[in-house]
């Protein structure tokens, strides 16, 4: 039985109010109640060009509906795995479990020096690829043949009229890997038995050497669809973004610093508006089978596509040694609520109570 299997996750309870995006106005925006959202939000929305009454009431209604889509995520995503596994007949069904075949040569030796008794970081990072930023690293992880049977699973999945959850208010089109079926025999074995060894000797300080949960998806992008992502940082201590395509242009994405090095509060820091200090990663160096790692609260986001489809397979990992501490996203002390699956991969210390689940 495995590390994760004997644990219980949480979400903190934050997720209903927090961090809520408005594509529209690119902004982030957390909901309490209609006055409090009016008196913070509205002025801020205003100077964003939202000048009548009728505006503002759409905004605080996409914004109320978000917050009950994820009262609703549990209870909704188990419906959703039911009926995607008893009707779905998967493309290429032999990809749904990991096989070292899956993974480049370059990637496993990597691992395997990963795991040697005299490993470093710095000894680690010498065979890596060091791109713009502070602590972003890339480097092949999967074969071109299992990213060419992966991106057609997922193309295939998407042409159903199966019911899809959406990875996030940033990504309208994408894929959830629980959902399909890809965590317990794919995204867990890569996180535990490949990716852990790499982020304990990368990123020690911020719970690299105990990722205990993710949440992995793919987001897409193409015209007429989503275009770009916008400046963020990810519900995550580590993050790894892996190509899966090349046939578009542009796209690239980009670094600033870490979140908490900004110095601004709520409401203006959610905002995201900082300008990038450190340039791009240029589509030619973030190239399909590469995975781009870096720790998740590194603010980041990727410039619109010009033309063509570009897939990515993200997974957010999350340590609860770090995060049962602090809440990275409302930064404060997590107020656990009971969920299904890994929830936002908050787990239970001793002598602590919980809230009852309201996603069951």
């Amino acid at each position: 039985m495995s590390l994760d299997d004997r644990k219980s996750f949480y979400v903190c309870s934050c997720y209903y109010t927090h961090n809520i995006f408005l594509p529209k106005f690119k902004l982030h925006v957390t909901y309490i109640d209609d006055k409090i959202f009016a008196d913070i939000w509205k002025p801020i929305i205003k100077n964003k060009g939202c000048d009548n009454e009728e505006g503002f009431t759409d905004v605080l209604r996409v914004v109320k509906t978000e917050v009950e889509r994820r009262k609703s995520l549990g209870r909704d995503y188990l419906k959703r795995k039911e009926t995607i596994l008893k009707h779905y007949t998967p493309l290429h069904q032999e990809i749904y479990k990991l096989q070292i075949s899956f993974l480049s040569l370059t990637f496993l030796k990597l691992v395997e020096h990963s795991k040697q008794k005299n490993a470093s970081m710095q000894s680690l990072i010498k065979l890596m690829s060091t791109e713009k930023g502070e602590r972003i690293y890339s480097f092949p992880i999967f074969t071109e043949e299992f990213c060419n049977s992966f991106k057609e699973e997922i193309e295939h999945f998407e042409n159903t009229d199966l019911p899809k959850g959406r990875p996030n208010t940033m990504n309208n089109y994408g894929v959830l890997m629980n959902e399909l079926g890809f965590d317990d025999y794919f995204i867990t074995p890569l996180r535990q038995n490949y990716i852990t060894p790499l982020a304990r000797l990368l990123y020690p300080d911020c719970g690299g050497d105990l990722l205990d949960s993710h949440k992995a998806f793919v987001v897409k992008y193409k015209i007429g669809e989503d275009l770009d992502l916008n400046y963020h940082y990810d519900n995550a201590e580590v993050t790894l973004n892996i190509s899966l395509t090349s046939d578009f242009t542009e796209g690239s994405l980009y670094f600033g610093g870490m979140r908490h090095q900004r110095g601004i509060e709520e409401p203006q820091r959610t905002e995201y508006c900082h300008k990038p200090t450190y340039g791009l990663i240029h589509r030619g160096q973030h190239k399909p089978t590469y995975g781009l790692i870096h720790r998740g609260q590194h603010m980041h986001g990727a410039l619109p596509i010009a033309d063509g489809e570009r897939y990515n397979l993200i997974i957010w990992m999350r340590s609860s040694k770090i995060r049962n501490k602090l809440c990275p996203m409302c930064d404060n002390k997590p107020q656990l609520i009971k969920t299904v699956g890994f929830g936002d991969g908050f787990t239970q210390p001793e002598n602590t109570t919980v809230d009852v689940c309201c996603t069951l």
